[in-house]
């Protein structure tokens, strides 16, 4: 049975995820420097052993309040466009696999931001999985989200 690998985190309670291959590395930090102007979903800057990486809040990107700065954050690092961007996320959880047999649509009770990001999802044992578009996760628009 073919399978995919996705890479899990919950932001808002709600369980996601995204495609292994797209994920260059998870870490927490704590230390951003604000980029003046920007749309409030950017977190910020930070340095990752030489590389600037910029961050997308993905509360404020799916219209939930913006976590508070204090204490580490959790990355989860994508390659997007070749470059890399940090995701913001309240918890990570673990590398699953799913089959392929699995996968649904986006369910037609997903409004709001998210669902312009949501590729589709996939039922576990436990939860339904919400599979995300790392490329429309990370362009935010000059509006803010």
């Amino acid at each position: 049975m073919p399978s995919k690998q996705f890479v899990t985190f919950d932001v808002a309670n709600q369980f996601f995820g995204v495609p292994v291959a797209a994920v260059q590395e998870v870490l927490l930090n704590d230390v951003y420097t604000a980029i003046p102007l920007a749309p409030p979903a950017y977190g910020g800057l930070f340095n990752l052993r030489g590389e600037v990486i910029g961050t997308v809040d993905l509360r404020v990107r799916f219209g939930l309040p913006a976590r508070a700065a204090s204490g580490p954050i959790v990355n989860v690092v994508v390659l997007a466009g070749g470059e890399p961007v940090s995701l913001l996320v309240d918890k990570i959880g673990l590398v699953v696999d799913v089959d392929d047999e699995a996968f649904d649509a986006p369910p037609d009770t997903l409004t709001g931001p998210v669902r312009s990001m949501v590729t589709g999802t996939y039922r576990t044992d436990d939860r339904l999985l919400v599979i995300l578009d790392v490329e429309a996760c990370v362009t935010v628009t000059r509006s803010g989200a």
